[in-house]
């Protein structure tokens, strides 16, 4: 992966090598480092799921706060509706003509039984029943009384029928409500007063996902720095070799130049031009090579600022004619560093999360409670029968649901999330020996570079001195060539891990911040 991305980045250079001419930037680490922050897409897409997390917080506060709704309906039913049958439906309206017929029966009837009474009574008077005489002469009157005449005329007379048939379509026409067109509309309000401690436990897992995002965010932030600091020191690595290979091409290029004009003088051998000139080619190569590296390097550190590949940047720690020192971070006690590293966070709250799931499985297995509120208006309005105008009533309660069995199914995820909480902590402690296993070995390696940087600077001085004394000889003719050579290269070698020394200082001391938890992002909210 390492080699096609360089292919790529060469590729981009020689494309982009004619518009890389513009005006030259000098950045410090500092700079790389916010450059980076600021436009690195993870570090970005990490801080969203901050955001994210802080939504589903919300969310689950929201379960402690009532839930009011509104609902509207409305319904074409084409079809009539009613509530009797058919037969039902013509027995009450023809109730009064029926009622009328039976009662004119019932008139006609009741004269015909007066006339056989009086019948018989006259009949008793002519064989000499004087007490059937009175009661005959008695009806007689009655009956032709004007009164009762009267009466029993309007009695004849009187039509009610229609008025009762009246009545019983009324009654009918209630018991065929229209329904063609119906509207509701509801208002609800339920407030959860116990819920086996879900809410609680929901509420809690929500504020510590929200905890684990940052410590993710930060684990990301850690990186993007790592990574900078790495590309940042390896281009003033290969900035300084650089600047080696030159000096090193150009004191064997004036090397040879001399032994070229000693030749031609009789004073030096072929074998010695043949030799210097080899060395003086492998210089150039050499040159070549840290070139191309540091073209690469910087678009590398580019791609990682931000900034388009074909930007011509310079670094101030290049220009320095030695690697700086780092300030070492001061050792921190082990409770400290695990305290401070968002791996170890992140596994202990992702272990307090798993025990508060454990909770919320165990809620499901408990009673819920909820009081419940509403007011519904309809049209037709059921309040007072089926009527044609807007009406409603409201209501309160209490709702109360008991599980009672479905398969263990919350005791099968209550024991799944006590086994995942299990592990989360088996991988805590874990991480734990890992972390300071990795921050012991820093530290012991912090003591050998410093030992390193130290011999080192002493191999370079007296390499300097050696290289010195030898081009001394060399131009007086005491020393040889290859002795010259020699000296040369051992300059090159020991100034070149002089620099890889203090390179090495400045990652260690980066690796070591990462590792004892020194960096932390800030996240924009």
């Amino acid at each position: 992966m390492k080699m096609s991305f360089i292919k790529i980045c060469l590729t981009a250079a020689m494309v982009a090598a004619p518009a890389g001419l513009g005006a030259q930037q000098t950045l410090t680490l500092d700079q790389c480092r916010e450059m980076a922050v600021s436009s690195n897409k993870a570090l970005e897409q990490a801080g969203t799921k901050v955001e994210m997390a802080g939504y589903d917080r919300k969310i689950a506060f929201a379960n402690y706060l009532p839930n009011i709704s509104a609902t509207g309906a409305y319904m074409y039913n084409p079809n009539d509706v009613a509530l009797i049958s058919d037969a039902a439906s013509e027995t009450l309206t023809t109730a009064g003509s029926t009622l009328h017929g039976l009662a004119q029966q019932t008139q006609q009837g009741l004269m015909a039984d007066i006339t056989v009474y009086m019948q018989q009574l006259a009949a008793a008077a002519m064989q000499g029943d004087p007490a059937a005489a009175a009661q005959l002469a008695k009806y007689q009157g009655i009956m032709q009384d004007p009164l009762f005449q009267s009466l029993l005329a309007k009695l004849s007379a009187t039509d009610y029928s229609a008025t009762i048939n009246a009545i019983g379509q009324e009654i009918d026409d209630a018991l065929h409500p229209d329904l063609e067109n119906i509207l509701v509309g509801s208002v609800t309000v339920q407030q959860p007063l116990f819920a086996g401690g879900k809410i609680i436990a929901a509420n809690k897992i929500a504020k510590l996902a929200e905890e684990l995002s940052e410590t993710q965010y930060d684990q990301q932030y850690q990186q993007v720095i790592i990574d900078v600091d790495e590309a940042y020191w390896q281009i003033v690595s290969i900035a300084n070799k650089k600047k080696l290979a030159e000096s090193y091409a150009e004191l064997l290029h004036n090397m040879q130049h001399d032994v070229e004009v000693a030749v031609k003088e009789g004073v030096s051998t072929e074998s010695d031009a043949l030799q210097i000139r080899v060395k003086a080619n492998e210089a150039d190569v050499l040159k070549t090579k840290a070139d191309n590296g540091l073209t690469l390097a910087k678009m590398l550190l580019c791609k990682q600022v931000g900034l388009p590949l074909d930007t011509d940047i310079i670094l101030a720690d290049e220009q320095l004619g030695s690697v700086p020192v780092p300030q070492m971070p001061v050792e921190k006690s082990m409770e400290d560093i695990y305290a401070d590293r968002p791996e170890i966070k992140s596994l202990d709250i992702a272990s307090r999360i798993y025990d508060g799931k454990v909770r919320v499985a165990r809620a499901d297995m408990m009673p819920k409670v909820a009081a419940m509120g509403g007011y519904m208006v309809s049209n037709p309005s059921l309040k007072n029968g089926f009527e044609k105008e807007w009406n409603g009533y409201w209501g309160v309660g209490v709702v109360v649901n008991v599980p009672i069995f479905h398969g263990f199914e919350a005791q099968n995820r209550t024991r799944k999330a006590k086994a995942e909480a299990t592990l989360y902590r088996s991988q805590l402690e874990e991480a734990k020996n890992l972390v300071n296993l990795q921050v012991t070995q820093l530290r012991k390696q912090e003591n050998e570079a410093l030992e390193k940087l130290v011999t080192a600077k002493s191999n370079l001085a007296s390499a300097e001195e050696n290289l010195r004394t030898a081009t001394v000889g060399y131009n007086e003719g005491v020393i040889n060539a290859n002795t010259a050579l020699s000296a040369h290269t051992g300059w090159l070698q020991a100034h070149s891990e002089y620099i890889d020394a203090g390179i090495e200082l400045q990652m260690l001391a980066s690796k070591l911040n990462k590792a004892e938890g020194n960096i932390h992002g800030q996240i924009d909210r």
